[in-house]
């Protein structure tokens, strides 16, 4: 019988808030001087007292909404996780356990244990014979979701992932860029001949979606090679080498028992339903579309390819500007263009300078009438697009003068059109375009033609 996959996962994603968790200091971890964004507070000074962040909280609670979960309106609390790393000033760690914000719901699929909030660490780095530590991200609001273990293949993983950085996008609740750190996954891998759970292995910290699928098969491989060899699998936690694409083990995995959970005292009961901005009503009104809805209204459009629609969906800046677009252009035909401009030139130009800045949504409105009324050209459109300036339409006099050269130099082609030829016109539009470089507009230019021939 062939081994069965289980997987469950452990995200972790920095909030993006003005303030940390649980004090005042600017909730930016990019802070370049190190030891900045500090304050007695997030660096665990004698008598101080942590003050629960209002907006962390309000995030977390979109979250729970959009994926459809219960939210925590009878009660709710911080623990605090005891346990001592260098980059965890307070020696334990603010945390949720018994009763978490957010329980239940479902994302691509994939059943949700929990949502809970808690502070992030600080940043360790280590040089030769020293570790220096860089509390600018410690205590910066950490949300971290769990996956029922329902997960049976390492592409399921990395898609779920991929929808979890798109929601966090679309609500604005982070970034999650992966390489920076800012959402981080963690891999609980079991493999077994039946029904029943293996013995569960943890890989963590994994920074980018090709290493979630690469290390989930990995691991995978590697415990089926084990237990066929008459080895046993080990419960511990193993870290990722992305240069020798393998597991290694750093320690043996801890129990929640180990943590020694206990409610903390210096924070007060959660009590959500006393909060009228956390209303169920107040919450899902404030959802914008999210990713799913968009995928389903992008495709009753008619005109969008698949790779069109994940591409829109994929990107919220383009997907942003497209839907402000299709508020203002009611022409099927022109928002069938705009979709064009936007996937192509607009894409293709920021791919090539990340500062490029994208076009009004009033200017690509207007570029795009502009070339469905034939008054501008391709050439001069797409040059609009990455300029930001309209290019004027080529003057009646100066079609007319193109029109009357490509008809004067081609005889023998005219008296095929009149004979009844219609690519002979398409031949004369063409050299007209030559004549132009590119900057006549096609239709246009054959009705010029047209007029002189008649």
């Amino acid at each position: 019988m062939a081994y069965r996959l289980t997987v469950g996962l452990e995200v972790h994603a920095e909030l993006k808030t003005a303030t940390k968790m649980f004090c005042g200091c600017v909730n930016n971890p990019d802070e370049k001087a190190p030891n900045t964004n500090v304050c007695a507070v997030c660096l665990a000074h004698p008598g101080t007292l942590p003050v629960i962040n209002r907006e962390a909280v309000h995030k977390v609670l979109q979250m729970g909404t959009a994926i459809g979960a219960k939210l925590a309106y009878e009660f709710s609390e911080f623990d605090r996780k005891n346990y001592f790393y260098p980059d965890i000033p307070k020696g334990y760690q603010i945390s949720q356990y018994q009763y978490p914000l957010v329980v239940g719901g479902e994302l691509a699929g994939v059943a949700i244990t929990r949502i809970h909030l808690e502070e992030d660490t600080a940043r360790s780095q280590h040089q030769g014979d020293k570790s220096l530590v860089d509390y600018n991200r410690a205590g910066v609001p950490l949300m971290e979701l769990v996956t029922e273990p329902v997960i049976h293949d390492a592409a399921s993983a990395g898609r779920f992932a991929k929808e979890l950085q798109l929601l966090l996008r679309y609500l604005g609740a982070g970034e999650a860029n992966m390489e920076k750190g800012e959402m981080r996954v963690e891999a609980n891998i079991s493999v077994s001949k039946d029904d029943t759970f293996g013995t569960k292995v943890e890989v963590k910290n994994l920074n980018s979606f090709r290493s979630v699928e690469r290390a989930i098969q990995y691991e995978f491989d590697r415990q089926v090679k084990l237990i066929e060899e008459g080895g046993t699998v080990v419960q511990e936690t193993r870290g990722w080498d992305e240069a020798k694409q393998q597991t290694f083990s750093q320690r043996k995995k801890e129990s929640s028992h180990d943590y020694r959970y206990f409610p903390d005292p210096d924070l007060p009961k959660l009590l959500l339903a006393e909060v009228s901005a956390f209303s169920p009503g107040t919450l899902k009104a404030e959802l914008p579309e999210l990713p799913w809805q968009k995928r389903d209204r992008l495709a009753k459009l008619g005109f969008l390819q698949a790779q069109d629609i994940e591409q829109l969906v994929g990107d919220v800046e383009l997907s942003t500007l497209f839907a402000e677009v299709e508020k203002k252009l009611t022409n099927p035909e022109a928002l069938k263009v705009a979709a064009n401009f936007i996937l192509n030139d607009i894409a293709g130009q920021r791919k090539k300078d990340a500062a490029w800045a994208l076009p009004s949504v009033e200017f690509l409105c207007e570029v795009t009438n502009q070339f469905v009324s034939g008054a501008i050209a391709s050439p001069q459109a797409k040059q609009a697009i990455v300029t930001g300036k309209m290019v004027a339409a080529m003057e009646t006099g100066a079609l007319t003068a193109i029109a009357q050269k490509v008809t004067d130099a081609n005889p023998s082609v005219v008296a095929d059109y009149k004979a009844g030829k219609e690519a002979a016109m398409q031949f004369l539009v063409g050299q007209g375009m030559r004549e132009s470089k590119g900057s006549a507009n096609p239709n246009a230019l054959r009705q010029a033609i047209e007029k002189i021939l008649a």
